[in-house]
């Protein structure tokens, strides 16, 4: 099963690069075939809010999104995304990304219409967050489950979790946690074995 790791973070091999690392490993050790999207090697634009989706399901813009993301947001029945936090939030590279979703979403809504109001078929996509943040604020990943829980909304996908690290801020200081890579791997491999 193809599972799509989305690495949100502008800092290659930073902390939650090395998170998705680990949770990847514990897909692949459960049978999931990972498939890994680097949006820092990315050119994605932000939506522009034209509403040419609205009518066709898809976005008018041609960039990486359309002939590098969405086939893999629509083939994938499984998608973590990993991002650190920046100001109480996602990177705004990740955003970018999730902003443009508004066209599968759109698509989906449209097939919805054309079958005469009735859902198409669900596809059984599960999604995961994995998050890592600098302070211990009470409510630090408040607004990027939040965000992460309607870009997966918008794909018709499930909420299957999340694996969140609070004082986590230097390069590699993930590694240092006494149990946090290790708590991705599993996340990994249960994440492929369990069903909605």
């Amino acid at each position: 099963m193809l599972v799509l790791g989305i690495y949100g973070s502008p800092r290659k091999g930073g902390n939650t690069d090395l998170m998705l690392d680990a949770f990847l490993e514990g897909a692949a050790a459960s049978g999931g075939k990972p498939e890994r999207i680097y949006v820092r090697d990315l050119n994605i634009l932000g939506c522009l809010e034209c509403a040419c989706c609205d009518k066709t399901g898809t976005c008018i813009q041609k960039d990486d999104m359309g002939s590098k993301v969405y086939p893999l947001l629509e083939q994938a029945p499984r998608i973590v995304v990993a991002s650190p936090i920046f100001f109480y939030g996602i990177t705004g590279q990740l955003k970018l990304l999730i902003d443009r979703s508004q066209a599968p979403y759109m698509k989906h809504e449209l097939a919805k219409k054309e079958a005469g109001g009735a859902a198409p078929p669900q596809r059984s996509q599960r999604g995961f967050l994995l998050s890592a943040g600098a302070t211990r604020g009470k409510r630090l990943f408040e607004c990027a489950v939040l965000t992460v829980k309607y870009f997966f909304d918008a794909l018709d996908a499930d909420y299957a979790g999340d694996l969140c690290f609070k004082e986590i801020e230097e390069k590699d200081a993930i590694v240092g946690h006494p149990t946090a890579l290790e708590e991705c791997r599993a996340a990994g491999r249960k994440f492929m074995t369990e069903t909605a």
